[in-house]
């Protein structure tokens, strides 16, 4: 019987608050970002466009781990959108016209928001595979104890 491996409740609880505290960091430092409206409405959007950019990301690169099952225009999609939003959203990070420890704050939140990202989608997918896979050998057990009825 193969032995499934899954994460401990402690990394997954710890993965979700490091999610969570980063979300709230970036949320914070967004909001009362010195300034104008438009500026912060522009970090908010390149902070959400990061965001899901790299939540599409790990699941291209995820699901082409052992072979390719993605169009290569897919995977230019995918790259070009995850590199985009990042460029852009570092561009109005350097342009912004607020003092170095707000951008540094701003900096730091973010890379620590994507870095977040990456962690939970792979910990929320491992914990997918984990449950195909068990009930896969369910599903085999099941029907051998059938069989020898």
């Amino acid at each position: 019987m193969p032995i499934i491996r899954r994460d401990t409740s402690a990394w997954r609880l710890q993965v979700w608050v490091s999610f969570i505290v980063a979300i709230s960091l970036c949320g914070i430092g967004l909001a009362y970002l010195p300034g104008e409206d438009i500026h912060r409405a522009f970090m908010v959007m390149g902070y959400v466009f990061c965001l899901s950019t790299a939540f599409a990301l790990a699941k291209f690169v995820r699901d082409n781990e052992q072979r390719p099952v993605d169009t290569p225009m897919w995977k230019m999609v995918v790259w070009g959108g995850f590199f985009t939003a990042m460029a852009l959203t570092g561009w109005g990070l350097w342009d912004l016209g607020v003092q170095p420890v707000w951008k540094s704050y701003l900096l730091v939140s973010w890379l620590f928001l994507i870095s977040s990202v990456f962690t939970l989608a792979k910990t929320l997918r491992d914990a997918h595979e984990a449950d195909l896979l068990e009930a896969r050998l369910n599903g085999r057990r099941e029907r051998a104890e059938a069989a020898t009825e």
